[in-house]
């Protein structure tokens, strides 16, 4: 009797153990390959967040200011962005730029760039007032240290993410200027918003004025922080600029330059059995796709996290402006990361 209950158990034990197998498998963003406790490989591991768009202005020109609304919207932090989905598929990053105080409400402003990649095109063409937007909770590498003193320098649609550190500062009791460059005075956003802040403000259009005077940034004290974004160049004179390189914060959405020169390697795919080379000219991300063309992918450039994949073993030269320094220690973008030995190895 006791040796039939013994078989009975350990029947109905693999019985359930072989059905949650199958729920795993079946959810696995890469079926049929099984899918890992933890599955990273082939999607985003935030969540993603529904919020309504209840306001559509135009603070300068080409520029479109949304205001979000949702009450599941969690709080951030001043320098915060978020990962934007457009009705296309489409993943962009954006600085939020309003206030962390207002609960369930974000607000995010997007320059129109014609000869760009297309996300802000279709932002300006579709996003309207009344749509659904599809988001990832914020992500914040360009985060306000506490300081008695700062030097924000930004340039044109770099000013978003500056925008709440001048409110915190100012709640702080800290000592501040800004200088914000832009090609004209219609072209730079939130004039308005920077208006009572008086003297510490200096505006540089460039057609009236030329480029910024950078020396505030030379004459800051040791250890005075100094953030800034906008264009490449401008952040490449800011910091060549500064006293102390080191106290330079920086924020950018676009590539700071050409990689160097890359190496061949070989990627082991380990659920898959594969093995791929990956040529010294082209990313891990295409070579993975020769051989998993699902594997899914959005902006190509080491910012949206949509190719975040794990790394079970081998070096990784990190090259994106995304992870966290904990992400990095298991995980890469494959769009833009590659080994810094011969061979790596990924959860797929």
């Amino acid at each position: 009797m006791r040796r039939a209950l013994a078989v009975t158990a350990a029947l109905g034990a693999a019985w359930v153990t072989r059905r949650a197998l199958r729920r795993r498998i079946g959810g696995s963003p890469l079926w049929p390959l099984p899918a890992l406790e933890t599955p990273v490989s082939g999607h985003s591991p935030r969540r993603a967040l529904r919020a309504l768009i209840v306001s559509r202005t135009e603070p300068a020109q080409g520029v479109l200011r949304l205001t979000l609304e949702s009450p599941d919207l969690p709080a951030w932090t001043p320098g915060a962005h978020v990962d934007v989905t457009l009705p296309s598929g489409l993943v962009r990053q954006y600085s939020l730029c309003g206030d962390p105080a207002d609960g369930g409400r974000y607000t995010i402003a997007i320059r129109l760039v014609e000869d760009g990649r297309g996300g802000s095109r279709e932002a300006h063409a579709q996003l309207v007032e009344g749509a659904e937007l599809e988001l990832r909770p914020p992500r914040n590498r360009f985060g306000l240290v506490p300081a008695a003193s700062y030097v924000f320098v930004a340039g044109g649609i770099g000013i978003t993410p500056i925008l709440p550190m001048l409110r915190a500062a100012t709640a702080a009791g800290a000592d501040w200027t800004l200088l914000y460059g832009g090609r004209t005075l219609d072209s730079m956003p939130f004039l308005d918003d920077l208006a009572p802040y008086g003297e510490r403000v200096s505006v540089f259009p460039e057609d009236e004025t030329g480029l910024p005077d950078l020396a505030a940034v030379a004459a800051a004290g040791p250890g005075t922080p100094v953030y800034c974004c906008g264009p490449e160049p401008l952040m490449r004179a800011v910091t060549a600029a500064a006293a102390d390189p080191e106290a330079v914060h920086l924020e950018r959405f676009a590539p700071a330059g050409e990689p160097g020169p890359g190496r061949a390697f070989t990627v082991e795919l380990r659920r898959s059995g594969r093995v791929v080379e990956v040529a010294a000219d082209e990313s891990t991300l295409a070579a993975v796709r020769r051989e998993l063309p699902a594997t899914p992918y959005s902006c190509e450039q080491g910012f949206c996290g949509t190719c975040q994949h794990r790394v079970l073993a081998g070096g990784v030269d990190h090259r994106d402006e995304l992870l966290t320094d904990r992400e990095r220690e298991d995980s890469m973008l494959l769009c833009v990361s590659r080994a810094k030995g011969d061979r790596l190895v990924l959860d797929l």
